[in-house]
């Protein structure tokens, strides 16, 4: 148990005599019924076996934070990150702030966050080791950096940047709501370091003494339906019409006529249009190509299985059978390699095996087993018809049960994996994100599963045809056409993902913003890319090109489809404009970190930057 001091002051002190029986989301404040077997439970606190004598320990609790008297001195983070023992570069509660006004009427609005210990938290649905758990204790979220293995997923779907990746541990950690000192009647470490008494804590809903407002939202704070957080606002001073954030977010919160804020684009950065290609790498690199390459070999195998079908003799396994099965296990090799690049970026790749923890709500847990469904079926078709003596041999198999094996197998592989690509983008709908949460990501995965399938069949059929002397017209036309529907997919997704983004505004438009002006040449590139993609494979199925013209047009198209495919891939993950708190000019701001690491603060541990890859 946490040591409580003879002279505690007052302000220290939990004091909730009475409660609400709802909160405002009209979910009941009391988390276990009276006589619960989960009442009198130690949370063994450093293996502590006591029990809080708290009255109120079965209760929703939350922080309340009084904007009005924030003074932005930092104090709640020093408290924090001293009593976690947390380095510079993690912070479990940070203050931020937004500012409009120019002088003398000049307006700052401070802004004190953590983890919000929501009714229904992302996070813990999100993680895939289902390292979070919302206790009955006070309503408290913890998570287990021990479980963690480091994939980051919770960092993307929480809209307050509560849980904090560390890269140099590769796990995650965050704020435990200082339930030790909860335990033994104490406020937690922030609340009571606090000098204006702009915070406090307590059971939900219960406006502390000399307070008026007990709002859910405030200018800078993300919208509440997500996760309905447990945090409670005061802002009783006057504002401006428009605050913005001082970090490099593209972003700025309006007043509309109900005196409500929401976020809006703010154009902070001009309108010139850039290349930053190498502001394209990320610590997601590895994920660019897993996603391409698991697309592309679930779209190679549907063709082949399915070619024969429509009348492409060449891709039975009997007319080439050197060739068929070089390509499975060619697709098993690359796959593998996705599978291996993927586990390897998580910051603690030893515990794969984890990601299958969550199934009933983790989308990263659903996709992982779906792949991996996939890749284990594709596997064993590529043994069946690659090797069916050592399977009737073996096994005493007939041919006949071998044929139907293998055809059971084949359909499966086809039926796993598109499923698995449908989970994949599953993974990207997230409302913390908006650019992301968008019907675009199933178009682009879906548009490269044919487009990318159709290339690489075309490439190694075509290549092997052309070197045999015979004609491969009626293979490439249907290649050309798979390729041809999957960029057409693909691009008009695009188009409305573009105009969508402009519509719903706020981060949302943030981020095609910086599409289009940080990025804006290279935004340009890939479109032009993609059209020229498009333009390239109708012009080849209205010509009809064969021999070497044909082998050649082909070698074109692929080039120019990678290159389109990579960059496209690399700013769907760099583009991104997460809903998170606002920061201020040297924390948590990107522009910052990226201006750290370029003159070399960042090799100064008490900045707080660290390299973004683990």
């Amino acid at each position: 148990m946490f040591e409580v001091r003879d002279n505690e002051p007052e302000y220290a002190l939990l004091k909730d005599p009475d409660s609400k029986t709802h909160n405002c989301y009209d979910a009941p404040i009391d988390m276990v019924a009276a006589g619960d077997a989960l009442h009198d439970k130690s949370l063994n606190i450093n293996d502590d076996s006591g029990v809080g004598e708290n009255p109120n320990r079965y209760k929703q609790h939350g922080f309340y934070f009084n904007a009005d008297n924030c003074i932005a001195c930092h104090a709640c983070e020093a408290a924090c990150s001293e009593k976690n023992d947390n380095p510079a570069h993690i912070a479990f509660r940070s203050v931020g702030f937004v500012e409009g006004g120019t002088y003398p009427e000049y307006r700052r609005l401070n802004i004190s966050m953590a983890c919000n210990h929501c009714d229904d938290p992302v996070c813990l649905k999100g993680c895939p080791t289902r390292a979070y758990t919302k206790f009955a204790e006070y309503g408290a979220v913890l998570q287990d950096p021990d479980i963690c293995f480091g994939c980051g997923y919770c960092t993307w779907v929480c809209p307050y940047n509560a849980p904090q990746l560390d890269p140099i541990k590769g796990q995650v950690t965050k704020c435990n709501m200082c339930v030790d000192r909860l335990e033994v009647g104490l406020k937690p470490a922030c609340v009571s370091a606090c000098l204006g008494n702009a915070l406090d804590f307590g059971v939900i809903e219960n406006i502390p003494e000399g307070r008026t407002q007990a709002e859910t939202e405030i200018p800078g704070f993300p919208r509440t339906d997500i996760t309905q957080p447990n945090i409670r606002f005061q802002q009783t001073n006057t504002l401006e019409r428009d605050m913005t954030r001082v970090d490099s977010t593209a972003v700025k919160y309006h007043r509309d006529g109900s005196g409500d804020f929401q976020s809006t684009l703010d154009p902070k950065h001009g309108f010139k249009r850039e290349w930053n290609l190498r502001k394209l790498r990320s610590r997601e690199d590895p994920l660019v190509l897993f996603t391409l390459i698991s697309q592309m070999v679930v779209g190679t195998f549907l063709l082949m299985f399915i070619g024969p079908m429509i009348g492409l003799e060449h891709l039975t396994p009997a007319a080439h059978s050197t060739t068929y099965s070089a390509l499975l296990f060619g697709l098993l090799g690359i796959e593998s390699y996705a599978l291996f690049i993927s586990t390897m970026h998580l910051g603690k790749p030893q515990y794969f095996y984890r990601a299958f923890y969550n199934l009933r709500y983790s989308p990263v847990s659903r996709e992982v087993a779906s792949l991996a469904l996939f890749y284990n079926l594709l596997g064993a078709y590529t043994l069946l018809v690659t090797f069916p003596f050592v399977v009737t041999d073996w096994f005493g198999m007939s041919e006949a049960t071998l044929a139907s094996l293998s055809n059971i197998a084949g359909w499966a592989t086809v039926i796993a994996g598109p499923v698995s690509l449908f989970f994949m983008h599953s993974i990207y709908r997230i409302k913390a994100r908006p650019f992301w949460n968008h019907w675009q990501v199933l178009t682009s995965f879906y548009g490269n599963m044919f487009a990318l399938g159709g290339l690489l069949v075309g490439m190694v059929y075509v290549s092997v045809l052309f070197a045999q002397g015979h004609q491969f017209a009626s293979l490439l036309n249907v290649a050309a056409w798979l390729m041809l529907g999957g960029l057409i997919l693909e691009a008009f997704g695009l188009w409305r993902h573009a105009v969508d983004m402009n519509k719903q505004g706020g981060e949302a438009a943030a981020s095609h913003y910086i599409q289009c002006s940080e990025f804006g040449k290279t935004y340009v590139t890939r479109n032009s890319g993609l059209l020229l993609s498009i333009a390239l494979v109708f012009i080849f199925l209205l010509v009809s090109p064969t021999g070497v013209m044909g082998l050649s047009s082909l070698a074109v198209i692929a080039i120019v489809m990678l290159a389109t495919a990579l960059i496209g891939r690399a700013l769907f993950y760099v583009l991104v404009t997460p809903t998170t708190m606002p920061g201020a000019f040297f924390w948590k701001n990107k522009g910052f970190q990226e201006h750290a690491r370029a003159t070399g603060l960042a090799e100064m541990p008490q900045v707080g930057v660290v390299p973004d890859s683990h």
